[in-house]
C-alpha cells in the first residue's frame, strides 16, 4: 500500500500514527514533493468508486483562493484530473492506495474495516 500524505497536515499525521498503532505496512509519499500524476488520479477515482470532487481538498487554501466551488460543477472530468495533477495540494489527503481500493480522507473506522483491522 501507498500512504500519500503531506507531513505538516494534522489529519495525516494522525492517519499514520493509526496505521503504525494497527500494524500496517505501507510505502509513504510526500504528496507536496512528488504529488500525483493525472494517469494515477485517474486509475485512483476508478479504483475508490467516489465522485472526482471528493478528491478535491476542499478546506485549502488554494481550493479557496481559485474560487473552485463555483468553477467544479461546470468543469469536465478530464479539466478535474488536469488541476488536481497540476498542485499535489490541490489533492485531498492522506490517501491509502491499495491494489484493490482507494481511501480518500482518513475516517479510522472506515480504514479500520477496509484493512480488516480492529
Amino acid at each position: 500500500m501507498t500512504f500519500i500524505c503531506y507531513p505538516k497536515c494534522t489529519t495525516c499525521q494522525k492517519a499514520q500514527k493509526w496505521l503504525d498503532e494497527n500494524g500496517v505496512s505501507y510505502t509513504f509519499r510526500d504528496i507536496k514533493m512528488e504529488h500525483p500524476t493525472y494517469e494515477e488520479l485517474s486509475a485512483w477515482h476508478r479504483r475508490s468508486g467516489l465522485p472526482l470532487k471528493k478528491f478535491f481538498n476542499t478546506s485549502g487554501l488554494l481550493y479557496k483562493s481559485m474560487a473552485l466551488k463555483d468553477k467544479l460543477p461546470a468543469m469536465s472530468e478530464d479539466e478535474m484530473l488536469k488541476l488536481l495533477a497540476a498542485d499535489g495540494m490541490l489533492v485531498k489527503r492522506p490517501l491509502l492506495v491499495g491494489n484493490d481500493f482507494v481511501l480518500v480522507g482518513f475516517k479510522a473506522a472506515e480504514w479500520a474495516e477496509r484493512l480488516k483491522t480492529s
